[in-house]
């Protein structure tokens, strides 16, 4: 690579770099819905036309947030599961500290997780593109699930007759090799736990549960009971 092309990759990643923490401070200020490239553009003192360059529309700066963030809390479940098998814990408290470190993640990044698990932005449709990320910190609970079955074992939850035939199509689809009891109930627990914390982050524990960490722990305990995962 030539001296000035590697000076103008380090601009161009310098520029974006600058253009993604204005439309952070932006959402952070006013909401997503409210995001514009004319007002990201303005308050960098750049001309439009200079901005569209890195991003040509509002969609793609939102999906190269929404991508941040998704590998972001991704990152942080992934690390906290690996120190986790570092220190030889079981399942279930490989189970708590990613619980944990999705809840801080949550707590450190509070526009950046209501992005991504907030209401959607009105005129939005995230493109393909984000659900690799989205899917990371869903996979870091598969993969203790998986490997708790292939270790000590899991106790199956229970599942209506009824909805068998979807428990088997989402184990085909994301979590092959999982008895499809476990995947219902891990889907279920993975609502639970973004509902947990979105409660806690949005103010609808307010007046109701003081000690939120206390609370958070009993209840990503119970999360991994649900799915089957063994106390010791």
């Amino acid at each position: 690579m030539s001296t000035v092309r590697g000076a103008r990759e380090r601009a161009r990643i310098e520029v974006t770099a600058a253009i993604k923490d204005e439309a952070r401070r932006m959402l952070a200020a006013e909401g997503a819905a409210k995001l514009s490239l004319r007002a990201v553009a303005r308050e960098l003192g750049m001309v439009s036309s200079a901005l569209y360059r890195y991003f040509p529309s509002r969609d793609e700066l939102l999906t190269a947030l929404i991508i941040d963030a998704y590998d972001s809390i991704g990152a942080a479940a992934e690390q906290a599961d690996a120190r986790a098998v570092d220190a030889r814990v079981a399942p279930r408290e490989r189970w708590g500290a990613v619980c944990e470190a999705v809840r801080a993640w949550a707590l450190d990044h509070p526009h950046e997780y209501a992005l991504i698990y907030g209401s959607p932005v009105p005129g939005y449709s995230a493109p393909m593109d984000t659900v690799g990320p989205a899917s990371r910190v869903g996979n870091t609970f598969i993969n203790i699930v998986r490997a708790a079955h292939a270790g000590r074992g899991l106790a199956l939850p229970p599942l209506p007759a009824v909805l068998r035939p979807e428990a088997v199509r989402m184990t085909a689809d994301f979590a092959e090799g999982l008895p499809p009891e476990v995947t219902a109930a891990l889907v279920a627990a993975w609502a639970q736990l973004i509902g947990l914390i979105s409660f806690e982050l949005f103010g609808q524990f307010n007046r109701v549960v003081e000690d939120r960490a206390a609370f958070f722990t009993h209840a990503a305990d119970q999360l991994a009971h649900g799915v089957g995962l063994p106390a010791v």
